[in-house]
């Protein structure tokens, strides 16, 4: 059972070590391509969802995966720098949430927005027309 633990406690390591790198590189990525995204003030976490490239919500899933509860305050300021507001809150809710770090959670509501739809999530006068 020893040895067990050990081996499980050595490939958890792993595992966050890889995921913090991917997200490192995630982030120089965001960094460079989308500096900044312009969102409406008023814009609610699905609204803020269709204006929020693919690979900020995978560096997200991807920084919660390598830091579990610590990515909170480092998800807080790429998201309050590249002004996506609306997804601050979700972001660090989900973060202290315990056992989702391997559920892509802002993954899934990015790809649930887009497949159905958003008439569904957003008021039908705020998002373009």
């Amino acid at each position: 059972m020893e040895e067990f633990l050990q081996n499980f406690g050595l490939v958890l390591l792993g595992v966050m070590g890889v995921a913090g790198i991917v997200a490192l590189l995630l982030l120089v990525i965001i960094i460079v391509q989308v500096r900044r995204i312009h969102v409406p003030p008023n814009a609610g976490f699905a609204e803020t969802l269709l204006y929020t490239p693919f690979l900020v919500v995978l560096f997200l899933d991807v920084l919660d995966l390598a830091l579990d509860f610590l990515s909170a305050p480092i998800a807080w300021i790429v998201l309050d720098r590249l002004g996506l507001k609306g997804l601050r809150g979700f972001a660090t809710v989900e973060s202290f949430v315990p056992f989702t770090q391997m559920l892509p959670t802002m993954t899934v509501a990015w790809l649930g927005v887009r497949l159905f739809g958003r008439e569904r999530f957003v008021d039908k006068g705020t998002y373009g027309s």
